[in-house]
């Protein structure tokens, strides 16, 4: 069965060129010197990207593949302008950053509703031979040509915006936190992997607030390097507030597995070590108050440490108000404000997005369709009106 979660999608975009500008002379009977009067060519349309609350994935534009503004209209006689095309507009959810697929640079970053960002402009229409008249050219035989269309390539890329991350080794009990904490669905089976796409659940918390929780498929050791899902899942947590990391209890070394993940995180964007953390020490069913006490000392100083059980709903409670104190505290605010303020993107390693593309089926080559192949190409026209 498909999924109905695209967060990878590569469109090829075309803005429209501009319409020639006419060069006619007015030559009617009583009047056979009546001048230039040839009028402007109309701007092409252009590509606008714009957020869009209403989206959550790129599903509604993967097969999508072109998207093409209209082209400016040429201009007519007796000072006629041509007609503006129609600008294209992309609505896309918000998070999503925007790449040129075939150098990896980073274009733009959708990250509000309703914030709207340029992606191509339209080319200018061209001047008719009316604007080039002086006193000592009254009658100009030439007319500008529109500017030519731009055309990119893009992949857009979505990164879920949350306020937690779940970070963990598959069967580390995420999901099954997720579903405790809310009101969300996601599969739960006792094999590694079950998790192949993000999923995210508002928590409520006392007073009727809330924050919102993305869990997204168990992380392994050589994720960063594209081992697993991680690598193709870990930008989903770039942008989460605070991160929870999950150690099940009968793991044989919870603060070697803790700092396996947190070098992951690293070698994929070491701007993830400056967010918040929490570690929550999961299926602690299985422990009993003394060897709760005798790990505890074993455990990374540097991180709160919450036991919990996402089965029998112990340390539920406490885990919820860790996070909330985090959340708010006054060092975290002033860090999500400076990250929105100089949030950097890196460029796309565009030869990781070829292995991504064909691991998930998606044809990497996007063929350019030219509609105006069989168009008039002629710049100029002349238009002589018969006389009655």
């Amino acid at each position: 069965m498909e999924s109905n979660f695209v967060d990878y999608v590569k469109i090829c975009c075309r803005s429209g060129k501009g319409g020639r500008g006419s060069m006619h002379l007015k030559h009617v009977k009583y009047n056979p010197n009546g001048g230039p009067d040839g009028g402007d060519g109309g701007d092409g349309g252009s590509v606008y990207l714009r957020g869009n609350h209403n989206y959550w994935t790129l599903l509604h534009l993967k097969y999508q593949r072109h998207i093409f503004a209209q082209h400016g209209g040429n201009g007519g006689k007796d000072k006629c302008h041509g007609t503006k095309g129609k600008d294209e507009y992309i609505d896309v959810p918000c998070g999503t950053v925007v790449y040129n697929a075939e150098t990896g640079k980073f274009v733009c970053d959708i990250s509000y509703d309703g914030q709207v960002v340029c992606l191509l402009k339209g080319g200018r229409g061209g001047l008719g031979n009316f604007q080039f008249r002086s006193p000592t050219n009254q009658a100009p035989r030439y007319a500008q040509p529109g500017e030519p269309m731009q055309e990119m390539t893009v992949i857009m890329e979505l990164k879920l915006l949350a306020d937690v991350g779940l970070v963990g080794f598959p069967n580390a009990g995420k999901s099954t936190l997720l579903s405790s904490l809310s009101s969300a669905k996601p599969k739960i089976a006792n094999y590694p992997f079950t998790t192949l796409e993000p999923s995210l659940g508002i928590v409520g918390y006392h007073d009727k607030q809330s924050f919102v929780m993305a869990d997204i498929p168990g992380i392994i050791e050589g994720a960063s390097e594209g081992k697993g899902l991680g690598l193709r899942f870990l930008r989903h947590i770039e942008r989460n507030s605070l991160l929870l990391f999950m150690v099940p209890g009968d793991t044989d070394d919870i603060k070697h597995e803790y700092e396996v993940l947190l070098g992951e995180l690293e070698k994929f964007n070491p701007e993830m070590l400056d967010k918040h953390r929490v570690l929550a020490v999961t299926k602690s069913d299985l422990l009993d108050e003394e060897l709760i006490e005798m790990l505890r000392e074993t455990l990374p100083t540097d991180v709160q440490t919450v036991f919990i059980s996402a089965v029998t709903g112990y340390g539920l409670e406490e885990l919820k108000n860790v996070l909330w104190k985090e959340l708010n505290s006054e060092s975290n605010k002033l860090q999500t404000i400076t990250a929105e303020d100089t949030l950097v993107h890196r460029d796309k390693d565009m030869s990781r997005f070829q292995i991504e593309m064909e691991a998930e089926g998606e044809n990497v080559d996007i063929f350019m369709v030219d509609a105006d192949e069989v168009e008039d190409l002629d710049d100029f026209e002349y238009e002589e009106e018969e006389r009655p």
